[in-house]
């Protein structure tokens, strides 16, 4: 198959000569609903039209029908965040021909004269927050977002003033090139009084760099009431950090997070970390989201009730696993996660007493586990901690 995509805005498109050639090429033509009341008027009086509509398998099974060349509009750049890049998806072998228009960042950008050297693009549209929360978490100077319906930018800037990131300013553009158009540079608090247009996409200016110390101050975390002691302290939170490749991991199982702690630094560290927690305390979750909100760290999982109970195949495999807590029942922890671990999947363990130690050990046999490291650290007149890390017996070194 042939696809020419031509990228337009939000107004009657003035074509280019080569695409002009694409247009008059074919009878057959694609986009949205928005898109066709655009460009109707320039397409050929015997043309064809194919929406683009869920569910997108009829969509491609329209398009697997034509024996012509489909143009398809699309919005701004196809080829960002854009439908040019379903199509390569979907049809590798294809021949795919993209002609863009100005983003719509890219026009927020202009309208309001900002400086897009440093420009960093995300999109919340139809996706989880997952790559907002990353470029918050590393602060970058200038976040672009294609929002959607649901998250628009009063609940984006809602939820960035729940995680304390104060410390932006939020451009909006409403219905760009549209009868409609406007823009407003606003406090994050003023942004999340108002309602906008359903189509705008923002950006998101940083006015000063929130400082989070490297390696937080043990008393700066909530703690479980009645016991602020049981917190992994911070010269072993680190320590184990490091024996969990933080930097290099893609997803963390923490079992047993109770302050969160372990899994609030590694996201610090490792912004694009996928960080599932798990605690049988019911009281954990609220100290855990208390704690996320206190150190700006979004996108932690938390999973609640007992770990053996736990249904672990709707998570992602982990590449580290931490064990903060097991309730005794070490070896039946192993025979839990045994079905979920890869090659290079590492188990890290604090322990103070030799029963629980002597267990790691042997369950990490069981699953044909080595020890790689053991340090011994003790903290102020704390007993002896002794940090283990495992890995497959055949595992890359």
């Amino acid at each position: 198959m042939t696809f020419y995509i031509i990228g337009i805005g939000n107004k009657t498109p003035q074509f280019t000569s080569e695409q002009l050639e694409y247009i008059e090429s074919t009878t057959v033509f694609s986009g949205g609903k928005r898109h066709y009341e655009l460009v109707k008027t320039q397409l050929p009086q015997n043309h064809r039209w194919i929406f683009i509509t869920s569910p997108m398998a009829k969509v491609f099974d329209a398009y697997e029908k034509e024996q012509e060349p489909i143009v398809v509009f699309a919005s701004g750049n196809p080829l960002f965040y854009g439908f040019s890049n379903t199509l390569k998806n979907k049809y590798s072998k294809s021949r795919i021909i993209t002609t863009p228009y100005f983003s719509s960042i890219q026009l927020l950008a202009n309208a309001t004269n900002t400086n897009s050297n440093q420009l960093e693009t995300v999109s919340v549209h139809g996706r989880s927050w997952s790559a907002l929360d990353t470029v918050l978490i590393q602060q970058r100077e200038l976040i672009g977002v294609l929002t959607d319906t649901e998250k628009n930018p009063a609940v984006i800037a809602q939820r960035m003033l729940e995680y304390g990131y104060t410390n932006y300013e939020i451009s909006i553009g409403e219905d760009i090139e549209g009868t409609q158009e406007r823009f407003y540079e606003l406090t994050l608090a003023e942004a999340s009084k108002k309602v906008f247009h359903s189509l705008n996409c923002i950006l998101l200016k940083k006015k000063f760099h929130r400082s989070i110390d490297f390696g937080i101050a043990d008393t700066d975390f909530v703690g479980l009431p009645g016991r602020p002691k049981m917190i992994t302290k911070m010269p072993i939170r680190l320590t184990t950090l490091n024996l969990l490749e933080i930097l290099k991991i893609n997803t963390l199982w923490d079992i047993g997070f109770c302050t969160g702690s372990i899994s609030i630094e590694a996201k610090l560290k490792n912004a694009a970390l996928e960080v599932i927690a798990f605690e049988k305390r019911a009281e954990c979750e609220a100290i855990l989201l208390e704690n996320q909100k206190r150190f700006g760290v979004p996108g932690i999982q938390a999973v609640m009730g007992d770990f053996f109970e736990q249904d672990l195949r709707q998570y992602p495999k982990p590449d580290a696993i931490f064990i903060g807590g097991h309730g005794g029942r070490l070896e039946e922890l192993f025979t839990k996660i045994k079905p979920f671990l890869h090659p290079e999947t590492s188990i890290v363990i604090n322990a103070v007493k030799e029963s629980s130690i002597r267990q790691f050990k042997e369950g990490c046999a069981s699953i044909g586990y080595v020890i790689l490291e053991e340090i011994v650290m003790t903290i102020d007149t704390h007993n002896p901690i002794r940090l283990l890390k495992a890995k497959n017996s055949n595992h890359k070194r």
